[in-house]
């Protein structure tokens, strides 16, 4: 077996929020990550489907992104972006 060749193997402190809430099209069941990792943005897991993204305000921005990244449709990707609003 040959040796394994790290690109980086880093421990780092963290701090995450868990919160769940329930829209009108959906209940949201989030991890939200915070870390100096990603310049500034924070790494959103949604628990319920498996799905994760890293997020900053210009990715709410973007039109489909959250669609495309947690697969919701359009109203459910908009009651997630004002939830983030507030807290990213």
């Amino acid at each position: 077996m040959s040796e394994r060749f790290y690109l980086y193997n880093d421990t780092e402190d963290t701090k995450t929020r868990f919160v769940s809430f329930m829209g009108e099209e959906q209940r949201f069941d989030l991890a939200i990550t915070m870390s100096t990792r990603y310049y500034g943005k924070k790494l959103v897991l949604n628990m319920l489907s498996n799905r994760f993204a890293i997020i900053g305000p210009d990715d709410l921005d973007e039109p489909g992104y959250l669609e495309h990244a947690f697969n919701l449709e359009e109203a459910e990707a908009e009651e997630l972006r004002q939830f983030l609003y507030e807290v990213i």
